[in-house]
Parts: C-alpha cells; sequence; structure tokens
C-alpha cells in the first residue's frame, strides 16, 4: 500500500516541466518535475485531494482542482506564483470542473452548476482578472461536451438512456440547437472533438455496429465520414494545438492503447520505444515537439513518460513502485473466460498467487467491479496484488453490462439488475471451483459501489453460493437511490431509470432487486463498508440495512469511514480498510484464527 499513485499531465509554458498529481504523501497533491527526468517539486500542501489540471499557457500559474472530504463537490483553484491559492468557484452546494483553454490562450472554460444544482452552465474565465461571462446556460438535458476553437459552436450530449444518446450544435451566438444525430434504434453518439480550424466536429459512435468508431462532421455542409473504426471502442480522439497530430485511445480487450495520427502524412504515426502497458492521461505539448502520459501493467503501476517526437526517445519521470517490493513477486493477470447460465461468454481477469497448487489449493474472490457500466481492466492493483499476495486467487469478472465489449453486452443488463448481471457472478464462482488450485467451497464475493450492491445481492438472493461478502459504498435500496438522484444527476435521470427501473412505476420490481427488503435471507458473514460523507450512498441508509441484518445471527462487521465519501479520501484509509478486509477474510473464509 506503499505504492504511489499519479494522475494527469500538462507541460508547463516553456515545456520543459510537467505538472502531475501523486499521493505519496499520503492525499493527492500536485508536483511538477522536469521533462529530461529530477527531483519533482510539490506545489500544493492539502489535507484534501488536490488534482492538477495545468499549468497556464504563458506563464508558471496552475490550476488544480480540489474536493472537501469527498464529498463530490469539487471546486477549481488557481496557485499564483507567488504560491497562493484562490478558489475561482466559490460556494458550499455546487461543483465545477475544468473544460478547456481558448485557442489563443486568453481564457480558460468552466463548467459549473452553482446557479441551479440541476443544470451546468458553461462561463468564459479571462486568464489574467479571472473575470467571467457565460457561454451556455444548461436546461438538465443538454450537457456541455466540446467547443469549437473560435466559440462559436458548441456540441451538447443528450442521453435518452446509458445505450442510446444523441448530439447537438449549439450556436453560441445566436443561441440556436440543431441535431445532428438523428437515428433508429439504441445507438451512443458522443462529441469528441473539434479540429483545431472549427471547421469540423470529431464524433464517437456505435450506431450501425457493436464498437465505437470515429467520425468527422463538416460543418458548413454537414457531410459526414467515417474516419477511424478500430476492432474495439474508440474512447477519446483529440487533436494537438496546431493540429500536426490526431491522438485517439482505444479500449482493447480490457486495456488502453494509443494511436497517433500524422494528420499532414494522412497515417499512423510509429512509436517505437515505448514500454508495454495500459496508456492514459495523454497530453501534447503546445509546440508539439512531446507527448506526456502514463503507462502501467499488472505488476508496475502507472508512471509518468514524456516521448519526444524528434529523437523517439522515452523518458519516465516518477517511480511509482514501493521500494519495498519485487515486480518479479507480483501477478501478472491472465484474460479468461466462461459461459454463463445462458451461454453467453463472459469476460475477466484472473490473478492467481505463485504458491497455488492442486495440492495446496487456495481460498478465492470473486471481484465485481463498480457500475453499473464500469469494468475491470488490466493494469496495476495494489488491492488485487495485495490479496494475491496473502494467498487469494482474484477473478474479476466484467459481467454483462460492463462497458469495453460491444452495445449488445453493454445493454444486456438492462432491467435485469440483480437477475441476469447477479447469475454471471454465480457462473463465476463456479468457474473458480473448476480450476484445480481453487478450494471451491472456499469462494467469496467483493465489490465497491455498484459491485458493493451485487454483494449484497448474492447474499441475499443465492445465498448458500458464496462463504463470505465484502461490500464496499453499495447502494441496498434502489428505491430511494433513485427518488433522491442529485440535482446534478438530473440529465440522467431517464436513462437511469432505463437501466435500473423507475421507482413510480415499477416500484415492487426495485423492491425486489433491493437488499434492504431482503436482509433476513443473509446468512454468510459479511463486512460492509461504508463512508460517513458519501454523497452517492447515504450512512443513514446503510445503517438501516445493518440494524436489519443485526436482528439475526449473521455475522456482521461494519466499517465506518469518518473522513471518507464515496470511496477513500487517502492512503491512509486505503490501507487500513484493506488491513481490516484482509483479516476479515482470514477469519471467515481461510479459517485462520
Amino acid at each position: 500500500m506503499q505504492t504511489t499513485t499519479v494522475s494527469g499531465a500538462s507541460f508547463s509554458s516553456d515545456e520543459q516541466r510537467v505538472l502531475y498529481s501523486s499521493d505519496e504523501t499520503g492525499v493527492f497533491n500536485v508536483f511538477s518535475v522536469p521533462v529530461k527526468g529530477g527531483k519533482p517539486t510539490q506545489l500544493t500542501r492539502a489535507k484534501d485531494a488536490s488534482l492538477a489540471v495545468g499549468y497556464f499557457p504563458t506563464d508558471d500559474r496552475i490550476l488544480f482542482t480540489r474536493d472537501t472530504s469527498g464529498q463530490e463537490r469539487p471546486h477549481l483553484y488557481v496557485r499564483a506564483l507567488d504560491g497562493q491559492e484562490q478558489d475561482l468557484t466559490p460556494g458550499d452546494k455546487h461543483r465545477a470542473s475544468f473544460f478547456g483553454w481558448s485557442h489563443d490562450d486568453t481564457a480558460f472554460y468552466v463548467l459549473t452548476n452553482e446557479r441551479d444544482e440541476r443544470f451546468l452552465d458553461l462561463y468564459r474565465y479571462d486568464a489574467k482578472t479571472y473575470a467571467r461571462t457565460v457561454l451556455y446556460a444548461g436546461d438538465g438535458e443538454h450537457v456541455p461536451a466540446a467547443l469549437s476553437p473560435d466559440e462559436r459552436w458548441l456540441a451538447l450530449e443528450k442521453s435518452r438512456t446509458l445505450s442510446d444518446s444523441d448530439v447537438y450544435l449549439f450556436n453560441v451566438t445566436t443561441k440556436e440547437r440543431q441535431h445532428l444525430t438523428a437515428h433508429q434504434g439504441p445507438a451512443t453518439w458522443k462529441a469528441a472533438t473539434f479540429d483545431p480550424t472549427s471547421s469540423a466536429l470529431y464524433l464517437l459512435t456505435n450506431e450501425g455496429s457493436e464498437f465505437t468508431r470515429v467520425e468527422r462532421h463538416e460543418l458548413a455542409t454537414g457531410k459526414r465520414e467515417s474516419v477511424e473504426a478500430p476492432a474495439w471502442d474508440a474512447l477519446s480522439t483529440t487533436f494537438s494545438k496546431r493540429g500536426a497530430f490526431r491522438v485517439t485511445r482505444v479500449n482493447e480487450d480490457g486495456r488502453t492503447t494509443l494511436r497517433v495520427h500524422d494528420v499532414k502524412a494522412g497515417k499512423p504515426l510509429a512509436l517505437p520505444g515505448l514500454p508495454e502497458g495500459a496508456i492514459s492521461d495523454v497530453a501534447l505539448s503546445r509546440g508539439e515537439k512531446r507527448m506526456a502520459f502514463l503507462l502501467d501493467g499488472d505488476r508496475a503501476p502507472a508512471n509518468l513518460y514524456v516521448f519526444d517526437f524528434a529523437t523517439k526517445k522515452v523518458t519516465r519521470l516518477t517511480d511509482t513502485l514501493s521500494r519495498a517490493l519485487d515486480a518479479k513477486d507480483l501477478v501478472e493477470s491472465e484474460r479468461v473466460h466462461f459461459k454463463s447460465f445462458d451461454g453467453l461468454e463472459i469476460p475477466a481477469l484472473l490473478y492467481k498467487p505463485h504458491p497455488a497448487t492442486a495440492k495446496a489449493r487456495a481460498p478465492a474472490i470473486v471481484f465485481v467491479h463498480g457500475g453499473p457500466g464500469g469494468q475491470s481492466s488490466k493494469g496495476y492493483s495494489s488491492f488485487f496484488q495485495f490479496l494475491v499476495h496473502h494467498g487469494y486467487v482474484v477473478l474479476a469478472v466484467n459481467n454483462r453490462g460492463s462497458e469495453g465489449y460491444g452495445k449488445a453486452f453493454f445493454a444486456a443488463d438492462d432491467q435485469q439488475h440483480g437477475k441476469a448481471p447477479l447469475q454471471d457472478c454465480v457462473e463465476a464462482k463456479k468457474y473458480l471451483a473448476g480450476l484445480p488450485y481453487v478450494d471451491g467451497e472456499r469462494v467469496g464475493i467483493l465489490g465497491p459501489s455498484y459491485g458493493g450492491y451485487m454483494v449484497l445481492a448474492a447474499l441475499a438472493f443465492h445465498p448458500d453460493v458464496f462463504a463470505v461478502g465484502v461490500d464496499a459504498f453499495g447502494i441496498t435500496d434502489w428505491l430511494s437511490a433513485l427518488r433522491e438522484l442529485p440535482p446534478h444527476k438530473t440529465a440522467l435521470r431517464e436513462a437511469l431509470y432505463q437501466e435500473m427501473g423507475n421507482p413510480e412505476t415499477q416500484e415492487a420490481m426495485l423492491r425486489d432487486i433491493s437488499p434492504l427488503f431482503h436482509a433476513e435471507k443473509i446468512r454468510k458473514p459479511l463486512l460492509i463498508i461504508q463512508g460517513a460523507h458519501d454523497p452517492r450512498v447515504p450512512k443513514a441508509r446503510t445503517d438501516t440495512f445493518v440494524e436489519s441484518l443485526r436482528k439475526s445471527t449473521t455475522p456482521l462487521d461494519y466499517l465506518v469511514l469518518p473522513e471518507d465519501g464515496h470511496g477513500f479520501s487517502g492512503k491512509k484509509s486505503e490501507a487500513e480498510t484493506s488491513l481490516r478486509i484482509l483479516s476479515f477474510l482470514d477469519q471467515h473464509l481461510r479459517g485462520k484464527p
């Protein structure tokens, strides 16, 4: 747990340093490091998570976000040249996020719901004075996604369901809105970026196909063409400052890969020397000479790298693996598949402890990711390595409804929660029990957020399948959760109703799948982890569920994290919770005293 996590990347105005976030102090703060390598400089020193946004284009001021006590109300801050910090979006009841820099670098854009918690408005901030003007007033349905460099056009996204969405083009001057992506049947359309000349909007869509491709929409004529159609989902595409490169990220079977296109040459750019691993947080310097990115693998936590386009040299800028660890002792995950109850093939990642054999069979964990609609991907997980090191086999299952495996697979959990996706987890247990080095009598289930709900549902609706359960931040009552959506989720209300169920018209169904109303069915040992400040899963709701459980003889351990929200606020909390989970598993699954 002493492994450091880093995120984000941004070049300084002179392109000699890279800004990033790191939790090496125990909580995320902002750091800067020379592009040629060297000792990092810590720029913020807060007890609440502070995440780097970027350097200003013309000087060494920086923008960063900070969230207080995990309440999911981040604000945008500026750090001045003298080190003083200023909240650019002050207030107590709203959230704000950075939306990009103007093409001429004289301004930046900010999304905030301060006017009305239900709506996201887009502001233009002057880069010198921080004076601001409204560019777009949100309506709760059409959410800003991309702004053209000439500030004339704003691309808006509207979700009907989590599998069906549209893109609209908003004229910032006339306030007119045009529907760009009318279609039949479910399909996702998203706005990726405008080109540097403001002549075309690049879109991401899976209309007519299982996977997401990149399309170019010419603004003057409305002509549209497919420009990139990988065999897997294209996650994003964006241009460098001057338009020399277009960079696309692709989700290839649970690992993010990178494609850099030479726009003038009209072909992909060779990237020799790039290490193997999953790539994220890509940033190109304004002069288009360098590219910063994060790269990680199962046995190597994410590190920050810089690639020089002229020399093709790759420089690693951070060293995040704990010095107490040897990568050789860690475990590489294996991509596996198994058939579910109805024949659907379910992908998963399998982590096997080195000592596990047919003669020394190990206990195992089915891990369920968050969401719905998330994905367990290749890449470093300190928690998985921690469990595997202590002798537990881990199967990270991507049940139906997980992203990355096609449109039909993603939509296969609609109105099926607590049923078919949960049955996939039951089949995952059967798969584990069939492995020669797994003790099929000692298989538990563990998950965070939506995965936490799946844990509770598994113990309630399949009470004899799993030996134990560990729920972290899981929803117990879908009726209340859907009726009491936070105001900033207004745009997704109908989409969530389509995905989960409508609390006004499907109350009986939602009661049937909510563990709160079936607590008496749970008989196996259960550890529940709850953040005291969780805005998505209020502590009072979980308290009610725990009170119901305590009426039975079910072994129950309830851990409330006083400084956390819907997740961990820092490394200390994560490490202490991991030890608590290990102790619980050792006692109730492994059988150690």
